[in-house]
């Protein structure tokens, strides 16, 4: 199904409808027009339940406004709202999102009993001692031996990763996991990277494996050659 009106562009998808609305009108004659458009002969609908997709565009809803959307809606029988997606954005969740996705490069060597502690990907360009803690939301990456702690993912990204070019930790952290020593080899390994595989545990494995695995990894190299 694919109706069109002034304002509005339905589209009928195998999970439902998915509504078009134009980003250059102003609300009040959105409304009325999606409620024109939105009535059961218009639609023509035959399902018990039908879902609805919202988007907007370059338009972005105050509180109130995005309500008497979803009234109008739920007001039509047999119409359910599956999501409302947008492409803009309000500037405090532009400036968490550039915080999550940054990589945050550190030249040091963190030392027994200190804590470094980021958001978004880590690159530490030096080593973590035994008694040192890394921590980022994102990725781990160290130039240089790790030795202490390093927890990726800490506020739950479970796809987090954890690279050193020479790993022999005291933990791994990934996400709620951990994985001690005593699962390494005593002299450590090289260039190896920890990642939670499909049985729900801290694996290592080499770096090329898991890039395989990891394929969003590429976006890190991107990320520290363009800045």
């Amino acid at each position: 199904m694919i109706g069109k009106n002034q304002y509005i562009t339905i589209k009928g998808t195998r999970d439902g409808l998915t509504l078009y609305l134009d980003d250059s009108c102003s609300f009040d004659n959105l409304i009325n027009e999606l409620d024109k458009a939105l009535s059961y002969d218009e639609l023509d609908v035959e399902q018990t339940l039908v879902r609805i997709n919202v988007q907007l565009g370059n338009r972005l809803l105050h509180s109130e406004q995005e309500e008497q959307l979803r009234q109008l809606i739920r007001q039509k029988n047999k119409l359910v709202i599956q999501d409302i997606e947008s492409n803009v954005i309000l500037k405090k969740d532009a400036i968490k999102w550039k915080e999550e996705s940054d990589v945050q490069v550190l030249t040091k060597t963190i030392r027994s009993g200190q804590v470094i502690e980021v958001t978004g990907d880590l690159l530490l360009i030096g080593d973590v001692n035994p008694g040192g803690t890394v921590k980022a939301t994102g990725n781990i990456f160290i130039m240089g031996n790790l030795r202490g702690i390093a927890h990726a993912g800490y506020q739950g990204n479970t796809a987090a990763v954890i690279m050193a070019s020479y790993m022999n930790p005291v933990q791994l952290r990934i996400a709620s996991l951990y994985s001690r020593s005593p699962d390494y080899e005593t002299e450590g390994v090289y260039m190896e990277c920890g990642y939670i595989d499909e049985s729900n545990k801290i694996v290592i494995d080499r770096l090329q494996v898991v890039a395989k695995k990891r394929p969003e990894l590429n976006g890190f190299e991107r990320s520290v050659i363009n800045g």
